[in-house]
């Protein structure tokens, strides 16, 4: 079993930047099966980013250029840095695998709400 625990949501303002983190323990060994997702109110959870096989950044159409995943393999920890934030990214905030097949449960998530 995995266990996620997410952290860094807050309220900012729109234009504004947050720093996410993830610290994943269990079995578990490194980071690069692991993503972020969010789940709007109202809306379905989407994936967010993830690493590719290069070890990358993949990111949603919808935060291409404004997002940046990034991690600590040692750590087993995985960042979301997000900057000029626009008012449709309130949402929750989860990491976990990158596969739905591979996600057993979701952990409490980090809200982050952009507002002015």
């Amino acid at each position: 079993q995995v266990q996620f625990v997410e952290s860094g949501g807050g309220l900012v303002q729109p234009g504004g930047s947050l720093r996410l983190s993830c610290v994943a323990s269990g079995e578990i060994s490194g980071i690069y099966n692991m993503a972020w997702w969010r789940q709007a109110p109202g809306k379905q959870r989407e994936l967010v980013a993830q690493f590719s096989s290069g070890k990358v950044g993949m990111y949603a159409n919808s935060v291409q250029g404004r997002f940046t995943i990034s991690g600590d393999n040692a750590a087993i920890t995985i960042y979301l840095q997000m900057n000029d934030l626009k008012p449709e990214d309130t949402a929750v905030y989860y990491c976990n695998f990158n596969l739905l097949a591979s996600i057993r449960s979701w952990g409490q998530g980090t809200q982050v709400t952009v507002s002015s």
